[in-house]
């Protein structure tokens, strides 16, 4: 029997991303709605980006963010070679095309298989049990910034088991001890 080696050994860690939309239920003035939210993950340094947050998840919606995350200056996917992905729907060609015309492969996976997506789907349990289920969301507003200072929690404050309960990226202005020696 040949041991399962993990995708990063082919597809190298640093250059491979991961993509998920996940969903939050909504008060709205109109009853409970549904928001969409996508993010991409950075597998080596655990890096969560944000990417869009919206009620509907057209055609259009998905293929701006896909010109967002590939964007030369400040885009998720600058520099990055692999995209795993699931087979959500919502990933549309315009997605795939765009994505595929900057030189990111996406990596589909196989069907009913959330175990080779496990850190997105670790971040994705995180964020829902730590803080959506237990806040009663007004809008899109509060998603927003639910999501944002819970990303910002992940990076700066949340210890980290595959990193050796470390921190992934420590906040220069809450870890500024500076010696100034003579």
């Amino acid at each position: 029997m040949f041991p399962i080696k993990p995708c990063e050994t082919f597809y190298g860690g640093s250059e491979l991303l991961r993509l998920r939309v996940f969903t939050v239920e909504v008060l709205s003035w109109r009853g409970l709605a549904t928001y969409y939210v996508l993010f991409f993950l950075h597998l080596e340094t655990r890096r969560v980006t944000l990417a869009g947050l919206t009620q509907y998840p057209t055609e259009e919606w998905m293929a701006q963010m896909a010109r967002n995350a590939v964007d030369d200056i400040d885009g998720a996917l600058f520099g990055t070679r692999f995209a795993l992905r699931d087979r959500d729907t919502r990933f549309c060609s315009s997605f795939r095309t765009i994505l595929k015309s900057s030189g990111v492969q996406a990596i589909l996976l196989p069907p009913c298989s959330p175990n080779l997506n496990a850190f997105a789907e670790r971040w994705v349990r995180s964020i829902k049990e730590e803080y959506l289920s237990k806040l009663i969301l007004f809008g899109e507003a509060s998603v927003r910034h639910t999501a944002t200072e819970f990303t910002r929690h992940y990076h700066h404050e949340r210890n980290h088991q595959g990193k050796e309960n470390s921190l992934l990226f420590r906040n220069p202005r809450l870890y500024n001890h500076t010696l100034n020696l003579q």
